[in-house]
């Protein structure tokens, strides 16, 4: 499949392709060109010679655009959906939540596009002033390999709705999809030029975005570590960001939880995506008046649950995405073992054996007794291993919370409100969840603290990340 600039299929500056793999299998199922600087500078030459057209459109004739993108890709969305299993692992039925959550995201902010984008201010004797919102010109987004397909409709639907142009590069493990779905909205009507996709490497074509001088503003989701550097490149052209650089998700579970809700909670979101998801629950704490039966009703559920390949419509959790995944996980848990940093309740090895030998498969895992300082409670776990902890009280347990240095998403699950109150008020994270965890739907701003980054996707406030404000005052 080859990258998309001005609304055509072109090779690489490069003439060097990468392999897409099937994590399951291990088997190649296509290439795409590998990106490089002189690709980005073509794309952004392109987006730059859309620019004027795209912006000068009202909002509501790009909001229609949008619809029509949705659309189409909703009667698409089996064969889309497929290619996404295949080249990320998930099973077929979380991708196609996946590519029907793109569509969601879409219809929301072409929903959107009938309201007015600035204010009018009257200033009594010493005049009146008007405020525009004017679009900032190109854009750049690097999208990640767990969530491709959601991700890009958060970043693209409201840049362009907004009036922008863009340069996404999709991640290198992960980029037929959004391949895919960028033909699907350039056959919308959406004018060549508007978006272009260069596939390739963060190191090349990613910082090429970064520190391109005509892209105005970059969104990255990503690794902390990948949004320190990208932090160090933007900040030497003081370029615009926004950054979703993950978590590590507490999952508070009270005494008097509904039991039963929260143990299908901690499952789903723990081993959604093979636990591949920044919002997941990566770290549960469980009250200590319910720990002992909380423990094993969960266990029983991860020890059922069916994994392998995804298009396998029995599969409930997939194999991890690549193989550097997969070696993380194994030497955090190879870690743990090694230096008694917990007890492996079930799981805590890759799977062997028929089916499993040629692809990313990890045991679902469940870690108890987790030692304070633990990779497991203080880093971010990109994969299915949750280690549990006992609390006593609630102030104990938030506490313990804020140790982590992320502050993305946290869970409360109880009857109480005040307990809600007080979780919401004092848990450092950009989102709380009440008796769920996981969900993000794009009516609401998604984003963290600390070091889970800067800025907000979704919600209607997401337009304004990618516009600047121009202001008329009259002084009659």
């Amino acid at each position: 499949m080859y990258m998309r600039i001005n609304g055509a299929e072109v090779p690489s500056a490069s003439a060097k392709w990468r392999d897409v793999v099937n994590p399951a299998t291990g088997e190649v199922i296509g290439t795409v060109p590998d990106g490089i600087s002189e690709d980005i500078r073509a794309a952004v030459d392109s987006a730059e010679l859309a620019f004027p057209g795209w912006s000068e459109k009202t909002m509501r004739e790009r909001g229609v655009l949008l619809f029509r993108a949705a659309t189409i890709v909703r009667e698409e969305h089996k064969r889309i959906a497929r290619i996404l299993t295949m080249e990320q692992g998930k099973p077929l039925r979380e991708a196609t939540d996946e590519v029907r959550g793109f569509c969601n995201v879409l219809e929301f902010y072409a929903g959107l596009s009938s309201q007015p984008a600035g204010d009018a201010v009257r200033l009594g004797g010493q005049g009146d002033c008007m405020v525009m919102h004017e679009p900032l010109g190109v854009c750049g987004a690097i999208i990640p390999w767990n969530m491709p397909v959601l991700i890009m409709g958060w970043k693209v639907a409201p840049a362009l709705l907004a009036g922008n142009t863009m340069v996404v590069k999709p991640s290198s493990t992960a980029p037929l999809a959004v391949l895919s779905l960028a033909k699907i909205i350039e056959d919308a009507g959406i004018p060549p030029g508007v978006l272009n996709i260069v596939s390739g490497s963060g190191g090349s074509a990613g910082e090429a975005i970064i520190t391109h001088p005509s892209i105005q503003k970059v969104s990255f989701t990503g690794s902390c570590a990948t949004g320190c550097h990208i932090r160090k490149l933007a900040g030497s052209c003081n370029k615009d960001l926004v950054l979703e650089l993950g978590g590590s998700d507490p999952m508070i579970v009270m005494h008097d939880a509904d039991v039963q809700k929260a143990v299908e909670g901690a499952l789903r979101g723990r081993f959604y995506n093979a636990g591949q998801v920044c919002t997941a629950v990566k770290r549960l704490y469980v009250h200590q008046d319910i720990a002992e039966s909380f423990v094993h009703l969960l266990k029983v559920r991860v020890e059922s649950l069916h994994v392998g390949n995804g298009l396998d419509p029995q599969v409930e959790m997939g194999p991890l995405n690549n193989r550097q995944q997969y070696d993380t996980i194994s030497g955090i848990m190879n870690s743990v073992k090694e230096n008694g940093e917990g007890t492996i309740q079930t799981g805590g090895s890759p799977f062997k054996g028929e089916g499993y030998d040629n692809g990313y498969f990890f045991q679902p895992t469940l870690v108890g007794d987790v030692a304070d300082d633990s990779a497991l409670l203080t880093g971010e776990i990109f994969g299915p291993v949750l280690p549990i902890v006992v609390f006593p009280d609630i102030g104990t347990a938030i506490s313990q919370v804020n140790r982590s240095p992320y502050g993305l998403g946290a869970s409360v699950w109880t009857r109480d409100l005040a307990t809600v109150k007080r979780v919401f008020q004092d848990v450092h994270a950009g989102i709380v969840w009440v008796n769920r965890h996981l969900t993000v739907p794009p009516e609401i701003p998604f984003g963290g603290m600390k070091d889970s980054g800067v800025g907000r996707e979704n919600g209607y406030r997401a337009i304004d990340e990618y516009t600047r404000t121009k202001t008329l005052f009259l002084g009659w």
